[in-house]
């Protein structure tokens, strides 16, 4: 724990944390002491340029990750959840990034606004190590398998400017995982693996908070701006974002964040 004992302070200890099972204990921790009034000063403690990782797994480009079967028995339900375990350690630093780089911006952000991402960093933990778990009963651990890079690229892109990054990690990044979780869900129980899937309905539905969480504070950001949210985020997703929106989209799931289809819609 940091000597000094800051909000970013924190963030910036969890950041550096390498064992991915010591960031996900410590980040639960450190929530807790926002949350309970252990910790109230923000402070100003810049992040790393690049969070604590483990020796495994392997980073290898995108390509290289073999895509994860759900129908090929036990090796294949592994191999999914590794590849969500991997998504939800590097939301946990997303989440905390967020913390340490922005709280000292200007127009200064609002204590609501640190409330929902220490939130939003607590679930992420809380979300690796139901994966962790599972993994381990299915015999395998988080590590063995590649992983790639991509979501942590995609912080670093959008380190410069709050509105860029609130535009492309929680309102394209995690919205698309509303709306693919469903259908792996559905397959696992189909697989009889009714454990895993109902790990991932937890994380689906504290995934949709997380979006909306987004959606809240790129809107007042907007606001503070003087633009259009709509506007402003379809611009952003074109100029920063590489790649297409692809259909089908979980309409239900994203407008309970706050999405509706005419927010999306045109960059279809």
């Amino acid at each position: 724990m940091p000597e000094h004992q800051s909000l970013t302070a924190l963030a910036v200890s969890a950041l550096e944390t390498t064992d991915p099972a010591e960031k996900a204990g410590l980040t639960r921790r450190y929530a807790a002491m926002w949350r309970d009034g252990a910790v109230t000063e923000v402070g100003s403690a810049p992040p790393p340029d690049r969070p604590g990782r483990p020796a495994k797994p392997d980073l290898v480009n995108p390509g290289k990750v073999k895509k994860r079967k759900i129908n090929q028995g036990t090796a294949g339900r592994a191999a999914l959840l590794h590849a969500l375990a991997h998504i939800e350690l590097n939301a946990i630093d997303l989440a905390w990034d967020i913390v340490a780089r922005f709280a000292p911006s200007r127009p200064e952000p609002p204590k609501a606004f640190l409330d929902d991402w220490v939130q939003v960093a607590d679930d992420e933990a809380k979300h690796f190590l139901l994966l962790a778990e599972r993994l381990e009963e299915l015999g395998s651990a988080y590590g063995d398998l590649p992983a790639h890079d991509g979501l942590w690229q995609a912080s670093r892109d959008t380190a410069h400017d709050l509105l860029t990054r609130l535009a492309i990690v929680p309102l394209v990044l995690e919205a698309r995982g509303l709306d693919v979780t469903p259908a792996m869900i559905a397959k696992l129980r189909a697989a009889g693996d009714d454990d895993s899937a109902d790990r991932l309905q937890i994380i689906h539905d504290d995934e949709i908070t997380h979006v909306a969480a987004g959606k809240r504070w790129f809107d007042w950001l907007c606001l503070h701006r003087g633009q259009d949210p709509a506007e402003t985020w379809r611009d952003l997703v074109s100029a920063n974002f590489k790649g297409m929106l692809k259909p089908p989209f979980n309409e239900d799931s994203r407008t309970k964040a706050g999405m509706p289809p005419d927010f999306y819609g045109a960059l279809v």
